[in-house]
């Protein structure tokens, strides 16, 4: 399976932070094979995510001139083992990490300028091809109690129907902040509400509901011309991947979108300093609660306990 990351924004709510530094690679807690709380990039737990859901090649969309810093990280680096193999348990979660990445067929796409994430997404037709892909912004994590379960589930749904898209939505206090989806009951998908979705809207000055899309989903690649046809029609300053979804719905695509609920999930974006002071103590709590007491022995499961089903 195919799966996208994107890490080409410009963090202009985190200035002047990200200046230099990209917001993607700031540090959420994670609980490490040994048990303990350890700390991971935001990209490396979306890039967790996707893997996790069955993605075996994934296309990172980065900026040029971060372009060496994102390979740098996702690159396997033996010398750095070997150099630090007297601190041998210090090294387990990196290790695992770098079995990961061996196991992954790793392609990147370039960004020339920010040009909005669905420009972003258009970089990596050249990589996905005709293959429906998953898509993950690599500047939030969904926190599950089994990472990838939700974009399985997502992924299944879009095959199994042959889908344009398959959303997650999730209930919203301001929503003129995001993009906005309408629909219709449509049922349930396991433990999932499902929408049948009518209308999608990027910012509405007044929106008609309180679902907000979060930056995860399963698209066709008819996504891609969806896009490609915005871009020409519309010739917008920068193209949400948002309008590319109102394109195919308009040109009679069916879309999905599953519910998020504090009981299957939270999806934390540390696209500002407040998100990420949230996502950073709440990532913390959550791996401190999985840890192991002391005296007992550890069990090997890296991934984080995520909010309880109470």
């Amino acid at each position: 399976m195919q799966g996208v990351l994107t890490l080409a924004g410009e963090g202009t709510r985190m200035l002047p932070w990200t200046r230099g530094l990209r917001k993607e690679f700031l540090p959420l807690y994670d609980r490490g094979i040994r048990g303990e709380p350890v700390l991971k990039p935001v990209a490396h737990l979306a890039l967790e995510s996707l893997t996790s859901a069955g993605a075996e090649e994934i296309t990172l969309v980065v900026r040029n001139r971060d372009l060496t810093m994102v390979q740098n990280y996702f690159t396997i680096d033996r010398p750095f083992l070997r150099r630090h193999a007297h601190h041998r348990e210090r090294l387990t979660d990196t290790e695992r990490f770098y079995q990961q990445l061996h196991e992954l067929r790793l392609r990147y796409a370039v960004q020339p300028q920010p040009s909005g994430f669905g420009d972003a997404v258009l970089r990596a037709e050249p990589c996905v091809g005709v293959e429906p892909f998953l898509l993950h912004a690599a500047d939030a994590v969904l926190l599950e109690a089994e990472r990838g379960r939700t974009l399985r589930t997502m992924a299944a749904l879009r095959e199994r129907e042959g889908l344009d898209a398959v959303l997650l939505v999730r209930k919203v206090a301001e929503p003129s902040r995001y993009g906005v989806v309408e629909g219709s009951e449509g049922g349930r998908e396991g433990e999932y509400r499902r929408l049948d979705v009518t209308r999608i809207v990027e910012k509405p000055a007044r929106p008609r509901s309180r679902w907000a899309a979060t930056a995860l989903y399963a698209f066709s690649s008819r996504m891609f011309p969806a896009l490609r046809a915005v871009a020409r029609s519309e010739r917008p300053r920068e193209l949400e991947v948002t309008a590319g979804i109102a394109r195919m719905l308009a040109d009679g695509g069916r879309v999905v979108a599953l519910v998020l609920t504090p009981r299957l999930g939270e999806w934390r974006s540390v696209g500002s300093a407040a998100g990420y002071l949230e996502a950073l103590t709440r990532t913390r709590r959550l791996a401190e609660r999985a840890a192991p007491r002391r005296g007992k022995s550890p069990r090997l499961n890296h991934r984080l306990k995520g909010p309880s089903a109470s």
